[in-house]
């Protein structure tokens, strides 16, 4: 599905957005201070302006079927600084503040991606910043 043949409505720059066949584009956010890959996700064209509009990450829970704002319960929100569509216009890149204790996966790690492919063998890189939360 994309934003361009009228099943999504909103404003005239989210047709540049090309949504599967689920509504959802392919969000990555990178920390604006160093440039490392924090997390990956998903957004629906209401992400999308809810986090355009307010500079809060929002993203799409496939799993809850819900928007979720990154933080909301945590304390570890995503101050957006700016957003980036891809070549294709199925894929954003943000540049984030990750604020709070600093862990932006709900594992208490500061990256989703703290597990690294070493000797035949997925291995965790570093320790949890904070614990999960249940």
């Amino acid at each position: 599905m994309s934003a361009s043949n009228g099943t999504i409505s909103g404003p005239e720059w989210l047709r540049d957005l090309k949504f599967d066949d689920k509504g959802l584009v392919t969000a990555v956010a990178i920390d604006n201070a160093n440039g490392d890959v924090l997390m990956l996700a998903h957004m629906n064209a209401e992400a999308v302006q809810k986090t355009l509009a307010t500079g809060l990450m929002t993203y799409w829970s496939r799993s809850r079927k819900s928007l979720w704002v990154k933080g909301e319960t945590s304390g570890n929100t995503q101050r957006m600084i700016s957003a980036h569509l891809d070549c294709d216009g199925d894929a954003l890149v943000f540049r984030i503040v990750q604020e709070g204790i600093g862990a932006a996966c709900h594992e208490g790690y500061r990256s989703c991606f703290f597990r690294q492919f070493e000797n035949g063998k997925w291995a965790v890189q570093g320790s949890p910043i904070a614990f999960p939360k249940s």
